[in-house]
C-alpha cells in the first residue's frame, strides 16, 4: 500500500492548494494582518494633483434660478400634515434614503437663499416630530419605506405592510450625513434629532464593524439579515456613521474586497463580491463618490477613485462622442428606476434595473450627476456635462431625471433625489463641502 502514499500527498495537497486560492479570494486583508499594514499604497495609486474646483463663495443668478426650480419639487410635494416630502412627483412614498435628501435639501436651500429661517424651522420642527414618532420595523429599526401621508410602513408599490419590509443599512446610514449636518451647523435641533435616532437599536444593523440589513429574500417569506453595501456606497454611508461615534471600521474600508477592471486603460476599482456569491450587485456609479465629495469633500483615496470614475466616463465621450454621465435614476417608463454604471456585474457601461435585469434602451445622461461632477471637477468635461442638462426642467415642478442616449428625449422623471442633490451640489458651489466640524 505504500505506493498509494505519494499520490495520496499529491492529491491532498492540490486539494489544499485550491480551498487556500477560494479562502484568499473571500478573506479581506485586514484578517490577514501584517497586508494591513502597506495594504492603501500597494492597491491604489494617488493622482500628483486633482482638477478641485473651489467653491465660489456666491452663486450666478442663472445658479440661483437653478436652485429655485429644483425646490420647486419640494414646494409641489410638501406634505404638511406629516411635514414629510414625496420620494418621487406626486407619489405619496419615501425611503430613509429620500427623507436623508429632503433635509439636506432643506438646509441647502436655507443657506443658498431661497427659503428664509421660518421656513426652515417651520419644515424642520414638524419633519424631527414625526420622525422620532414612525413605527419601527419589529420596534428596531426604521422600515425601508413610509407611506408620506398615513404614516405607514409599505413596500416598493406603496403597499402597507403591517410588520414592514425590513431596513437599509445604507438608507439608515446617508441618514446620518443629514444627522451630522444637523447637529453640527444647527445645534438648537439637537434635542429634536436625539429623539428621532434614540429609539433605534442600532446593535442589529451594526456588528464587528460591518453594516447589516434585512431583506426578504425572494420566494422567502422570512426575513434575513444580510451585510449591505458594495464598494463607494458601503464607505460613503459609513461616513456619517463614524462621525456619530459607531464602530464601522470594516465597512470603511475601501480596500478589503477591492479588484480592478481595465476601462479605456483606467483602472477602476470595483467590489470582488460578484452576485453570484452575494445578494447585492457591484454597480459602480457617481452617485456615492458624488455624495461624498459634496458633503464630506473626500478623504484621499475616495477622491482618487471618484476622479478614476469621473474620467472614464469623459473617456467614454471622447472615444464614442456619447455625453457620458451615469448614476442610479428614476425613469418615466418601466421599471421605473435603474442603475447606469461605470460598471456592474461583470460588464462595463450596463443600465440594469433593481433586480438586475438589462435595461440597456434606457441608457440615459443623470442631471443630478452632472451638477454633481461640475461643482466638484474644474474640467472641460464637467462643463460639457452642465451644458447637456441645464435645460432639463418644467419650470413648475423641478428638474428631470435626465435625457436618455439613443433617442436623445428627456427623461421626464421627477424625483426628491434629483432636486436634493441639485441642491446640494449649488450649496456646495457657493459654500464647500456641506458637513463641517
Amino acid at each position: 500500500m505504500t505506493f498509494l502514499i505519494k499520490p495520496a500527498f499529491i492529491i491532498c495537497s492540490l486539494l489544499a492548494g485550491i480551498y487556500m486560492v477560494f479562502w484568499i479570494e473571500s478573506v479581506k486583508p485586514s484578517d490577514i494582518g501584517f497586508i494591513d499594514v502597506f495594504r492603501k499604497e500597494v492597491l491604489i495609486e494617488k493622482q500628483e494633483s486633482y482638477p478641485i474646483r473651489k467653491p465660489a463663495g456666491k452663486l450666478t443668478e442663472k445658479e440661483m434660478e437653478y436652485a429655485r426650480i429644483a425646490w420647486k419639487y419640494f414646494e409641489n410635494n410638501y406634505k404638511k400634515e406629516t411635514g414629510f416630502v414625496n420620494g418621487v412627483d406626486y407619489y405619496t412614498a419615501a425611503t430613509f434614503w429620500d427623507m436623508s435628501s429632503y433635509i439636506l435639501a432643506l438646509t441647502s436651500a436655507y443657506e443658498i437663499g431661497v427659503i428664509d429661517t421660518l421656513e426652515l424651522d417651520r419644515r424642520l420642527i414638524q419633519c424631527l416630530h414625526t420622525l422620532s414618532e414612525l413605527e419601527l420595523y419589529d420596534k428596531k429599526m426604521p422600515n425601508k419605506l413610509y407611506n408620506t401621508e398615513s404614516l405607514q410602513m409599505v413596500d416598493y408599490e406603496n403597499k402597507v405592510v403591517e410588520r414592514g419590509i425590513g431596513w437599509s443599512a445604507l438608507d439608515i446610514g446617508r441618514f446620518y450625513s443629514a444627522v451630522n449636518k444637523l447637529i453640527h451647523a444647527y445645534p438648537q435641533y439637537n434635542a429634536a434629532v436625539k429623539k428621532v435616532t434614540r429609539r433605534w437599536q442600532m446593535q442589529h444593523m451594526i456588528s464587528e464593524g460591518t453594516l447589516y440589513g434585512i431583506v426578504f429574500p425572494r420566494y422567502e417569506p422570512k426575513p434575513t439579515k444580510v451585510q449591505e453595501g458594495k464598494l463607494g456606497y458601503e464607505e460613503y454611508s459609513s461616513k456619517g456613521l463614524a462621525m456619530a461615534g459607531y464602530d464601522v471600521t470594516e465597512s470603511l474600508s475601501y480596500t478589503d474586497f477591492t479588484k480592478f477592471v481595465d476601462i479605456y486603460g483606467i483602472k477602476i476599482a470595483v467590489d470582488k463580491r460578484e452576485l453570484e456569491k452575494e445578494v447585492a450587485h457591484n454597480h459602480v456609479t457617481s452617485e456615492p463618490y458624488i455624495l461624498d465629495g459634496l458633503e464630506y469633500g473626500w478623504d484621499v483615496t475616495s477622491r482618487e477613485l471618484a476622479y478614476r470614475v469621473f474620467i472614464a466616463q469623459k473617456e467614454r465621450h471622447n472615444r464614442t462622442g456619447i455625453i457620458t454621465c451615469v448614476s442610479e435614476d428614476h425613469i418615466d417608463a418601466a421599471p421605473h428606476f435603474v442603475y447606469n454604471t461605470v460598471y456592474t456585474d461583470k460588464g462595463a457601461w450596463r443600465c440594469v434595473a433593481e433586480n438586475g435585469e438589462d435595461a440597456a434602451q434606457f441608457k440615459s445622461i443623470s442631471t443630478k450627476a452632472a451638477f454633481g461632477w461640475y461643482v466638484l471637477w474644474d474640467d472641460p468635461y464637467s462643463n460639457i456635462l452642465l451644458e447637456s442638462v441645464e435645460t432639463l426642467y418644467d419650470p413648475d415642478r423641478g428638474w428631470y431625471s435626465g435625457r436618455y442616449e439613443k433617442s436623445g428625449k428627456p427623461n421626464t422623471a421627477i424625483s426628491i433625489n434629483t432636486n436634493a442633490v441639485i441642491l446640494e451640489a449649488l450649496n456646495y458651489r457657493m459654500n464647500g463641502k456641506l458637513i463641517k466640524f
